[in-house]
């Protein structure tokens, strides 16, 4: 009778383990650019599956990542968005914590918008007048220094520019959009001058050459602006002077109010991001963890809608919230590899 009773209290935990160790909704953190588009999958597989609707953060490509990386336990996410590449500090940070099987799904590009309110005249910026208005330092007059950012009107840069304050809504440090921002237009413009990269050639480890090229400016031009890139094109709304960063999927959400600057006199829009000639372009992810599968049994079924035709496709839902589609081989090779829930290695993030 004791060993009877004693069974029952064993399979009783036991129950209690399996159930606490166990749930039916997803945990996704990450990108405010990506936020939309998950948030999209995560509805449809409410609503056409058996497994509650997955609870979406958008916590920043960065915050995500911390986050994601803390470690396997139940408790953490399972997924990540990103608006760019893991890095290999952050894939060596989930390994150190015992997150050793991720799968990465490329979903398709976004564009980076530089935005103002619709009922300004707009302009023409290069990427160079771009660089030059938000680096902390720019070089002197002579060339052959650095100095702290001088320039407050556009018209300081060139004179073909407007001659109206030089005021910057954008993402903080923690945000993808703003990691892919300094490396699209800050390190692009920055690496190709001497007065940068003489300075810098002794500090060419780790990777931290190319950061010192991308430091932008904090005198309260630039304004960091949270995650919500929603917050941005209201604060554009207010202020006729601003110009606004953001995803390129919330400048096709907010067209009746803001309007996309020209850079290198490329409008951002679908077509032009889609073949590569918009000059700030990038692509989006998700990332998952694999540890979590067995014990979120939506999380595949997530994972396969999401890459799907019908979200992702060329005419996939995700496209009429401003997702640019990816070609069929590498929309195919993407779906594969979730499929397949493949491996992610340090040797897969060093090629492009």
């Amino acid at each position: 009778m004791t060993f009877k009773k004693t069974s029952m209290a064993l399979f009783a935990s036991a129950l209690l383990v399996t159930t606490l160790s166990a749930r039916d909704q997803i945990k996704i953190v990450g990108s405010s650019t990506v936020y939309p588009f998950s948030s999209s999958v995560a509805e449809e597989l409410g609503s056409t599956t058996k497994f509650p609707t997955p609870v979406v953060e958008s916590t920043g490509t960065g915050g995500g990542m911390k986050l994601f990386c803390s470690g396997a336990d139940i408790n953490t996410p399972d997924i990540a968005n990103a608006s760019r590449r893991m890095k290999d500090k952050e894939l060596k940070l989930c390994e150190e914590n015992g997150v050793t099987d991720i799968t990465e799904a490329l979903i398709g590009f976004d564009g980076i918008a530089v935005a103002q309110d619709s009922k300004v005249t707009s302009f023409n910026v290069t990427k160079a007048q771009l660089a030059l208005a938000v680096a902390e330092q720019v070089p002197s007059k002579d060339g052959k220094t650095l100095i702290a950012n001088p320039y407050k009107k556009w018209s300081d840069i060139d004179a073909s520019l407007p001659n109206r304050d030089i005021i910057v809504y954008g993402p903080p440090k923690s945000s993808g959009t703003r990691d892919s921002f300094e490396e699209l237009v800050l390190q692009h413009v920055f690496e190709k001058m001497p007065v940068y990269t003489d300075l810098f050639k002794a500090d060419e480890k780790a990777n931290k050459k190319y950061e010192k090229y991308s430091v932008i400016r904090t005198d309260g031009v630039y304004v960091e602006s949270g995650e919500n890139d929603n917050l941005i094109v209201q604060k554009l709304t207010k202020n006729p002077a601003a110009i606004g960063i953001f995803g390129y999927s919330f400048l096709e959400e907010n067209k009746d109010k803001v309007v996309g600057i020209t850079v290198d006199s490329i409008a951002p829009t679908a077509d032009t991001i889609s073949t590569g000639k918009y000059p700030v372009a990038r692509s989006m992810y998700f990332y998952i963890k694999n540890a979590h599968v067995k014990d979120v049994p939506a999380l595949k079924e997530y994972a396969n809608l999401f890459m799907s035709e019908k979200m992702i496709g060329k005419d996939g839902i995700l496209g009429e919230l401003g997702l640019i589609t990816l070609d069929d081989k590498t929309r195919d090779a993407a779906r594969k590899k979730v499929m397949n829930s493949e491996k992610l290695t340090v040797e897969d993030l060093k090629q492009h």
